[in-house]
């Protein structure tokens, strides 16, 4: 798999935010993605050394459009949540104080 497609976006939240204190960072991966292909991704784009990846499927759900009875499906993701060597840091987690 390419690394480019291997990850979508880092989710960010108040519990993926908590996690970032012991060194554990969370994105939204290709649902096609292998834990070695995440390894592989977060390695080449933030020049950190990887040290445990988990993944799970997020199972899909429906969402209420603003204000109007329609409902939207939102379909399964894949989640990543990759640990990495401890002093190390990926600046798109970064909290502006």
């Amino acid at each position: 798999m390419q690394i480019s497609r291997v990850l979508i976006k880092p989710i960010i939240s108040e519990s993926s935010l908590k996690d970032i204190e012991s060194d554990k960072y969370v994105f939204k991966v290709d649902n096609s993605a292998t834990k070695k292909d995440v390894a592989k991704a977060v390695k080449e784009s933030f020049s950190v050394d990887v040290i445990n990846v988990k993944t799970r499927i997020i199972k899909g759900r429906s969402k209420r459009m603003m204000k109007s009875r329609k409902r939207a499906k939102i379909g399964p993701f894949k989640k990543a949540t990759v640990q990495i060597e401890k002093g190390q840091k990926i600046t798109i987690f970064e909290a502006k104080k």
